[in-house]
């Protein structure tokens, strides 16, 4: 916060006097200048926190936090050693209240500076954008590349009619904040918004008012979860999503996309996918209960976003038919309608909406036992299928061009229309996922009590393969009636059937994909297509005209799936019968690779090289299958918040993939907190949304065909075995690594905290394979060590220069890589923004929680060594000394949030200390949860 002013008016914690608050930014006029309108936000948001806290807590706390702000910035920003002692001691004598009041303050302080620094980039992109500058990343920006590259309107719609583009939003639990949080900050977003328009003082004082009553809000409502997330709440905080952002913004996205290319019709290409509800990995939360929950309320909260959409359209489609006289189809639709209000006898559109709302408000009914808002009519006639409803709005759309009413088509029938053929009855489609062990365990148990096969997990791979295609080919049902099946099989095969049921009520879009984790074997993926077929869901038999529902998606998370990835795939599709089933059910081949569990095997080096290579094996294969039985590739990337669990710009990522291995088609995971960094502000959201079908357009029709030259395909394996060498060396070779990890990080408070409906181990057990990777990579993000997004790399380098003659020539190669190829150059840039956010200085204050004093020195002392050893490593590269030197704005953001994270850290070392030493006050808890919500709020991409 801002410091307090010293005068008259009410006291607060804005600007001083001289104006120069601890948050202006050291720069150059023009960038200070631009940087104005954001400074003065923070400095208003500042202010009335400041306000809210003296109110709330009293003088004393707020001056105490004043102080404790004052030494941080001279700490952090002025380099004053004796602030930082004097902080230090400041901090470890606060009471248990005053720690909880400080750490409230700094951590709201980051949630304010986040909504003003969200709302300075739409700022200062629509600037650029008045004034002709197109922003990379931009739709704008992108159709003008493609009219430059000589590509055509007609050619970016054919693309377009193949596209299928779909960020899957998953429940993995690093969002630390409540929905009550989330929506208090949604409001405050649009009066900072607001502010841009007002020009009376009058104005402006009554929107401050209006954010003084929000801030307030925040300072009473409760930061923390008091019970663990139900797999309900975390449907339910999803769909907060598309009520704030994409059932209006999407729409939205799809006319600007129309309006680049006119006279073409822009298909459905672009999606929505969940995990919520389907994912079952790890979760024995999730049940057939819980999907038919999810696919329930997911249609739920289309159908009345439609509702109210047709009621505000009966209000405005107020023509009457002596004056418009309307095309016999529209008349029809009119006279269908149960209305038969005589004052609306002359108003067709008024008349046909009013049934078109009984037919929704019956849809409802059926599929969600819920009733609509409001009732002109009774319900009635419910529609089979959204097309059936898109007929409909079809029918009044042609009727208004046919009476020159196109005006009216425009800004509300046209977004509702998409939304219908985007959203259907299902709003999103639910993925289903589930370890390929607990697959196996369902399909050895059905063997076994049918007395097919004794013990199918003791049988070698090939006598699996061979016993799974002749029950594939085989029509009988492998239950048993009135055998007695264990909970597990019993709950698998209710997921199944849940699947069917839902699909056949909510449309073939509800659920297309079954994910399975750990994809070590061709068998994997057979066991699934079995139980598909045990279950309804594969219609026939394998050879003949057998027909999968659901695509059976592999998915490969170690650095061996990896490398396994395409031969598991290949003998796949040569097994009889496959190529014809996967053709026959669509063409579609979904693969999905995992970012998090590769990272956490081999290292962030290894794990991007690995997934690249494994991407051009797999483009390679399926080019030959596309060309001779049209089955599509569609690669499926499992990434994470942070840059150790494939973070970084969605833009810069989806640009750098292989060549060939977009073509249009590609799903990717948003988790955590970065989903509401991206999609709680419905502007944030729609530009986020633009940036992934700007990107994949871009990586489809403007990527380099050509592969990367063979000298830094060496290079980069070079790198490569020797960056795995090194990581693993560190993690999972040095003795007492593990007890470091445990003790010098929150991992067990993490675990403790009511972020997520799933454990945070899939083993009772301290082993680090066992331990989930989002934990893990948010365990090092939290002490500011970050290590899964940058270890090895260093070492890796420095093993590949060498010394000698040979040197300089090596360097400059890994300098022209850096440079040419924009896998390596994306990479070094998540690698700069890792290296940014951590601080070795901060990092070394939570080795003193390590009992073994000897055993904390000494393994902080190798992750320093690795760590210095990578900041050289990409100083050499990239000729930068500093971080994020080629990115001032998020240099200047990181590095004046830092006064404001550093206090946090500080005290959440003392918090644990005491808390591990026994101290059990509620306080002390509450305090240690309070600053992994601020920590993570402030880093943003942490989780």
């Amino acid at each position: 916060m801002p410091r307090a002013a010293r005068t008259t008016a009410p006291s607060s914690t804005s600007a001083p006097k001289s104006r120069k608050s601890a948050v202006v930014p050291n720069a150059k006029s023009d960038a200070a200048e631009k940087n104005k309108p954001l400074m003065e936000d923070i400095r208003l948001l500042g202010r009335i926190l400041g306000d809210v806290i003296r109110e709330q807590e009293g003088r004393a706390a707020f001056e105490l936090i004043e102080r404790v702000r004052q030494l941080s910035v001279a700490y952090r920003l002025k380099k004053d050693a004796s602030a930082g002692r004097v902080l230090d001691r400041l901090l470890k004598n606060l009471s248990a209240d005053q720690t909880v009041s400080v750490i409230r303050a700094f951590s709201y302080f980051s949630h304010l500076a986040n909504i003003a620094e969200d709302r300075h980039h739409v700022r200062r992109r629509m600037h650029h954008e008045a004034e002709g500058h197109l922003q990379e990343g931009s739709l704008a920006f992108c159709f003008e590349r493609l009219a430059r590259a000589d590509h055509r309107g007609a050619d970016i719609a054919a693309m377009l009619e193949r596209a299928y583009i779909s960020p899957v939003l998953t429940a993995h639990p690093t969002e630390v904040q409540r929905t009550s949080i989330l929506d208090a900050e949604r409001s405050i977003a649009v009066l900072i918004t607001q502010r841009d328009e007002l020009r009376s003082e009058r104005d402006r004082q009554e929107n401050e008012q209006l954010i003084r009553a929000r801030v307030t809000q925040l300072w009473q409502t409760r930061m923390l979860r008091y019970a663990k997330l139900r797999v309900s709440d975390e449907i339910e905080n999803a769909l907060s999503y598309y009520h704030a952002t994409f059932l209006r913004q999407i729409p939205r996205m799809y006319r600007e996309i129309e309006q680049a290319l006119p006279g073409h019709a822009v298909p459905p290409f672009f999606r929505m996918g969940h995990w919520i509800g389907g994912d079952r990995d790890g979760n024995p939360n999730v049940t057939a209960e819980t999907l038919n929950l999810a696919l329930s309320r997911q249609a739920e909260t289309a159908l009345r976003h439609y509702l109210t959409e047709v009621h505000s359209l009966g209000a405005e489609l107020s023509m009457s038919a002596m004056l418009a006289p309307v095309p016999p189809e529209m008349q029809a639709l009119a006279e269908r309608s149960p209305d038969k209000n005589p004052h609306r006898e002359d108003e067709p559109y008024r008349r046909a909406l009013i049934g078109v709302y009984a037919r929704l408000a019956a849809t409802l009914h059926e599929l969600t036992g819920t009733e609509a808002l409001r009732h002109a009519v009774a319900p009635q006639n419910p529609y089979a299928t959204a097309e059936e409803f898109a007929a409909d709005l079809e029918v009044i759309e042609r009727s208004l061009r046919f009476h020159h009413a196109e005006a009216l088509v425009a800004p509300r029938l046209a977004p509702l229309q998409r939304a219908v053929q985007v959203f259907g009855f299902h709003l999103a489609t639910v993925d289903l996922r589930q370890s390929s062990d607990q697959h196996e365990l369902v399909v050895a148990e059905l063997l076994r009590i049918a007395r097919i096969e004794p013990d199918y997990a003791a049988l070698p791979e090939d006598e699996r393969r061979a016993l799974l295609l002749r029950l594939l080919d085989d029509a009988r049902s492998l239950r048993v009636r009135g055998a007695d099946y264990s909970p597990l099989t019993q709950g698998e095969l209710a997921i199944f059937e849940a699947a069917a049921v839902g699909r056949a009520r909510f449309g073939a879009h509800a659920i297309r994909h079954y994910i399975i984790s750990h994809t070590e074997t061709v068998s994997d993926l057979l066991e699934v297509l079995l139980l598909q077929k045990e279950t309804g869901l594969l219609q026939g038999t394998l050879n003949d005209h057998g027909r999968a529902a659901l695509i059976v998606v592999p998915l490969f998370e170690t650095i061996a799936d990896l490398r396994n990835a395409v031969e598991i795939m290949r003998e796949f599709y040569a097994l009889p019968g496959i190529t014809a089933l996967v053709a026959r059910g669509g063409g579609e081949q979904d693969v999905m690779l995992g970012y998090s569990d590769s990272n956490k095997d081999g290292g962030f080096f290894t794990s991007n090289w690995e997934l690249y290579r494994a991407e051009i094996a797999l483009v390679e294969m399926f080019d030959a299958l596309e060309a001779e039985h049209n089955i599509r590739l569609r690669l499926f990337h499992g990434r994470g918040g942070t840059v150790g669990r494939g973070g970084g710009p969605s833009y810069q990522a989806i640009l750098a993939q292989p060549p060939g291995t977009v073509k249009g088609q590609i799903r990717l995971t948003e988790q955590g907190e970065v989903i509401a960094s991206k999609y709680a502000h419905p502007e944030i959201g729609r530009r986020n949304l633009e940036t992934l079908v700007a990107a994949t357009l871009e990586a489809s029709l403007l990527h380099p065909t050509k592969a990367a030259p063979k000298a830094f395909l060496e290079a980069a394996e070079t790198l490569s075995q020797a960056s795995m060498a090194a990581y693993r060396h560190l993690v999972y070779d040095t003795e007492g690594f593990t007890d470091y990890f445990f003790a010098a990080t929150p991992i067990r408070e993490i675990a403790e905290l009511n972020i997520g409906s799933r454990p945070a181990s899939r083993k009772a057990t301290r082993a680090i394979e066992d331990l989930r990777a989002i934990p893990w990579g948010f365990s090092w993000g939290q002490c500011r060590v970050a290590l899964p997004g940058w270890c090895g790399f260093g070492s890796a380098v420095e093993a590949f220069l060498g010394e000698g003659s040979g040197r300089t020539g090596r360097l400059e190669l890994l300098q022209r890589m850096h440079k040419q190829w924009p896998f390596f150059r994306t990479l070094l840039s998540n690698l700069d923004m890792v290296l940014a956010k951590s601080d070795v200085r901060i990092a070394q204050r939570y080795v003193e929680l390590v009992e073994d004093k000897r055993l904390g020195k000494r393994i902080f002392a190798a992750i320093r060594t690795e760590w210095d050893k990578t900041h050289d490593a990409l100083a050499l590269i990239t000729g930068e000394g500093e971080r994020l030197q080629s990115n001032p704005a998020l240099a200047r953001s990181i590095e004046h949030r830092f006064p404001y994270l550093d206090p946090l850290n500080h005290l959440q070392v003392d918090l644990l200390r005491r808390r591990r030493g026994g101290d059990e006050h509620e306080l002390v808890q509450r305090g240690i949860h309070l600053t992994i919500n601020g920590l993570a709020t402030g880093l943003r991409n942490s989780g």
